[in-house]
């Protein structure tokens, strides 16, 4: 007997509501992203130690050793301005932000300076070249990438107090955000870690809210820390199940988690603007009052 043919493209409606729609794919968001300032230079200067290193083996004993010193002296310069140059673009990007506690550029300028004056010292063994030619190596390396934030910056007419207070809890909350990030890169799933980053992007929004006005601080306390730390736990335990099992019920689980957090954290961040007009309103309307009673008619 014939069989009326159902299926997603049927034109039957009855049969279309049968087949269950498949979930979106989240796709990894990009919005406010800049690439990395100096990435291509960098490279460089990691490359250029692992050439030299290679090339110390074939010399002899004293000149090896010595040139395996300046490798690795470059080595750890090349690792501190990486460091040093993601520390100054999250200085940059905060409004209210404590400088980094070590000068990072800084000190991969000195060790440049030292791993070339190794580098020098062992290919000719002249002691007065090769201190000179480091200098000049070091000066250009901090010329060339500037010197770390080397103070505190807060905004202007807001407590000091208060600035350092808020940059504290937003270097605690961005410690937790790292380490959402590192542990959903072990679940292996490209999407999720697009869906990740959909959620600290929300979280940075509160950030730069709180840092703007610290006494919202009070209101996004609690989001900053136990749930903030609750999600940090939570994809812990996610990535070392899913990376096991693969099972797509805990994922999505773990998407409905995702999408709860990230509703309420742009429901408080809302809430907190709304309470920052009314306060300005209050302020306005506080300030009209004073100048009408100085026999000054404000339009309202």
């Amino acid at each position: 007997m014939a069989q009326r043919y159902g299926g997603k493209f049927s034109p039957d409606p009855a049969a279309n509501e049968v087949e269950a729609e498949a979930p979106p794919l989240v796709e990894a968001s990009f919005k406010g992203r800049a690439p990395a300032r100096y990435g291509a230079r960098i490279n460089v200067l990691f490359l250029l130690p692992v050439i030299a290193l290679a090339a110390s083996f074939f010399q002899p004993v004293a000149g090896m050793v010595t040139d395996m010193a300046g490798a690795a002296t470059l080595l750890l310069a090349a690792w501190l301005l990486r460091d040093g140059i993601r520390a100054e673009d999250a200085y940059e990007e905060r409004k209210v932000a404590r400088r980094p506690a070590i000068p990072r550029k800084i000190f991969s300028s000195v060790l440049t300076g030292i791993g070339t004056g190794l580098l020098v010292f062992g290919g000719q063994w002249n002691a007065l070249t090769a201190p000179l030619i480091g200098a000049v190596a070091g000066g250009l390396h901090l010329f060339s990438f500037g010197l770390d934030p080397l103070k505190d910056k807060s905004l202007e007419g807001v407590d000091h107090f208060q600035s350092d207070r808020v940059a504290r809890k937003v270097e605690e909350a961005e410690k937790l955000l790292d380490g959402m990030q590192d542990a959903i890169k072990r679940a292996g799933d490209r999407m999720l870690e697009g869906r990740v980053e959909a959620f600290q992007d929300t979280v940075r929004t509160m950030f730069r809210t709180v840092e703007e006005d610290p006494r919202d601080l009070t209101q996004a306390r609690k989001y900053l820390t136990v749930y903030l730390q609750g999600a940090r736990d939570a994809t812990v335990k996610f990535a070392d199940l899913y990376a096991r099992n693969r099972d797509a019920g805990v994922r999505a689980d773990y998407v409905r988690l995702l999408d709860d957090l990230e509703h309420n954290f742009s429901a408080r961040t809302q809430r907190m603007l709304l309470t920052d007009r009314s306060d300005l309103d209050v302020e306005i309307e506080v300030l009209r009052d004073r100048l009408n009673r100085e026999n000054l008619v404000i339009d309202r």
